[in-house]
């Protein structure tokens, strides 16, 4: 995941935009004893934290900028209503709002890594609670800026672009104008960059809502009763035992059913909210309010889901052999997860995590694999857990400082792809910092998975290259297959969904418990097919996906994988030509240009289907290895 700094707010000027993981992995079953436990953070050594002093040296020179953002967003309503006079105004004023938000980029960043690490903390707490509080006011104080640049004639505008010293704002102006139509006048701009956080109260109350939800226990392999949460709940469906499996699925939907009602109202008013902004702005719908502003056609999102349409019987067949290999009657919803063949358990040590990334992303070129090093051994990942450390993982940092990467390293397999993929993202900023000038630095969401999921790719065709034994061969494929299960055809699911009850609520039909479970059950018997049971529990999995809660988010999971599986065939195809050219046009350009553009300059077209088609044909490939591997005795 990269976890971007202003993700939590609305800005006037320069957007950033947050990336959650779509992928639910393999697990291996890896024992306690061998992984190393740790209760407080002074117990880790110190190579395995990260150095939170190459941002401030301590909380007192935090405090300093902190006070010093205050007063800049308090300060910047001044040169309200000049920017208009001159080229020279209008840089002055996009001059000091990079300079406001780019010192927050430092502010919060310390801040967050601080609080993350050691949630229990009650001034880490406090010290979190005020930087959201700083996010809020930043985009108050700020929203005059776009409202004020649309009013200005376009040509005046443009006219102050040719000038040197905007430079470096041409693409955020640029897209301003692109998008001029949808803009409102200054007054209501401003009121609705104050019913932000009202417009994402559905998110919290569903956020607040699951984590109230108790489930109940369940029995293990072993027959010894256990308590079921959402974080163990993968790792249960995950089970060899197939009454462990449906035990943990039945009681997680059947305690969601009871509380059906509250998170449909709760999905309703997010997507009621959705179209609200949406219609406020002119838009004809919330999708093109959601792709237009980024620079995507609307077409990508349709062709995204026609095309995966047309590949479900390649779906629909994964599922026909997962059923013979598990000696399955029937295959249901809950065997789905279970991988096919058992996986080695052995604990990987990080330092062998480390060899096995660095080894497996050699292809990307010795500069690449020094710079990885160099995060290794610099103080950016933080990695085994202790109680209070936040659960999962991520990358994050700001344009002054290096990346940041949490783990929660266990010594699985799937942790190893955990740390290729959040490497991925912090190369990303890494060679963007390096090239770009700040306000070009950050990059779309469109793109943010692209180089992550590179990396795995990279990481699963190494290690899949050394495996000596079928078992091993197996367990890789199938985890192979399963990426693409969970990241392109669920996130295409989950895309339809999300466009359909837009388009349904838009049309003054009722977003209703039943209405909602009624046409997320037909979109699973669809997508699985006639080799799945869709058991009606399935029904309710709406009820459980945060993503829902950033409009028309997930599809951009599907198109970034797809777009990463061209690229890797390319870098092992062509070698250092189409290494080069990764490097320079994707992992170096931000968001310099349209995300469809720098992709295309990398060697992939996501303006058409052929990336779908192509990814799909992988899949294929895959799967007849698989077929192969599983008929020879």
């Amino acid at each position: 995941m990269k976890k971007s700094v202003l993700s939590a707010v609305t800005v006037a000027v320069f957007s950033f935009a947050a990336v959650s993981e779509p992928f639910i992995p393999l697990s291996q079953a890896v024992t306690a004893e061998q992984v190393p436990h740790y209760k407080t953070r002074t117990e880790i050594p110190g190579k395995y934290k990260w150095n939170l002093t190459h941002i401030y040296p301590d909380k007192k020179s935090w405090e300093v900028d902190y006070q010093k953002v205050e007063k800049l967003a308090q300060s910047f309503g001044k040169k309200q209503g000049t920017l208009a006079a001159s080229a020279a105004n209008l840089a002055s004023v996009l001059r000091d709002y990079a300079d406001l938000t780019r010192m927050f980029e430092k502010v919060y960043l310390y801040a967050s890594l601080s609080f993350d690490v050691n949630s229990a903390n009650p001034a880490l707490q406090e010290m979190s609670d005020r930087v959201s509080n700083l996010q809020t006011l930043i985009s108050e104080k700020t929203a005059w800026v776009t409202p004020e640049i649309v009013a200005v004639p376009t040509a005046t505008i443009q006219s102050y672009l040719k000038e040197k010293e905007l430079a470096d704002f041409r693409v955020f102006v640029g897209n301003i104008l692109r998008t001029k139509q949808y803009s409102l006048p200054k007054e209501m701009e401003e009121l609705l960059a104050q019913s932000a956080p009202l417009a994402g109260s559905p998110e919290g109350v569903f956020r607040m809502l699951s984590k109230d939800v108790k489930l109940p226990k369940i029995k293990d392999e072993k027959g010894q009763e256990v308590q079921l949460t959402p974080a163990n709940y993968v790792s249960y469906v995950e089970s060899h035992d197939p009454r462990v499996r449906k035990d943990a699925f039945i009681a997680y939907y059947h305690t969601l059913v009871g509380f059906q009602d509250s998170f449909a109202q709760t999905l309703g008013a997010s997507v009621k909210a959705d179209n609200y902004y949406a219609k406020a702005r002119k838009f004809k719908s919330a999708l093109e309010a959601s792709l237009i502003p980024n620079d995507i056609p609307p077409k990508v999102y349709d062709e995204l889901i026609e095309t995966v349409h047309s590949h479900l019987p390649l779906l629909h067949r994964y599922m026909g052999l997962r059923k013979k290999l598990l000696g399955a009657k029937e295959l249901h919803m809950y065997d789905i997860y279970t991988p096919i063949v058992k996986a080695d358990t052995t604990y990987i040590p990080y330092e062998k995590a480390k060899e096995l990334v660095l080894e497996g992303l050699q292809p990307l070129g010795d500069p690449y694999v020094k710079a990885l090093q160099e995060g290794f051994d610099g103080g950016w990942i933080d990695v085994y857990s202790t109680e209070d450390k936040r659960s999962g993982a991520y990358q994050m940092g700001s344009y002054d400082v290096h990346p940041y990467l949490l783990l929660n390293y266990q010594g699985t397999f799937d942790d190893v792809s955990t740390l290729a993929h959040e490497l991925g993202h912090a190369m990303h900023s890494y060679y963007t910092n390096k090239k770009q000038p700040y306000t070009n630095a950050d990059y779309a969401t469109f793109t943010a998975e692209v180089a992550s999921t590179l990396n795995e790719t990279l990481l699963f065709k190494s290690m899949y290259a050394k495996a000596k034994t079928k078992q091993e061969k197996m367990y890789l494929l199938n985890h192979y297959l399963d990426t693409f299960r969970t990241t392109l055809f669920r996130q295409a699911q989950f895309a339809e969904f999300e466009r359909l009850i837009h388009e349904k609520e838009q049309a003054g039909e009722s977003l209703n418990a039943e209405a909602l479970k009624k046409l997320y059950l037909e979109l699973n018997k669809k997508y699985y097919g006639k080799n799945v049971v869709s058991d009606q529990e399935i029904a309710m999995e709406w009820a459980r996906i945060p993503h829902f809660y950033s409009d028309f988010y997930v599809y951009q999971y599907a198109t970034s994988f797809a777009a990463s599986q061209a690229l890797a065939k390319q870098v092992l195809d062509e070698g250092k030509p189409a290494v080069d050219r990764i490097r320079e046009n994707f992992l170096s350009a931000g968001s310099s240009d349209s995300p469809i553009a720098i992709l295309k300059r990398a060697g992939v077209d996501m303006s058409t289907s052929k990336p779908i088609d192509q990814a799909m044909k992988i899949f294929e490939e895959t799967l007849n290895e698989l077929e192969k591997l599983s008929a020879e005795k």
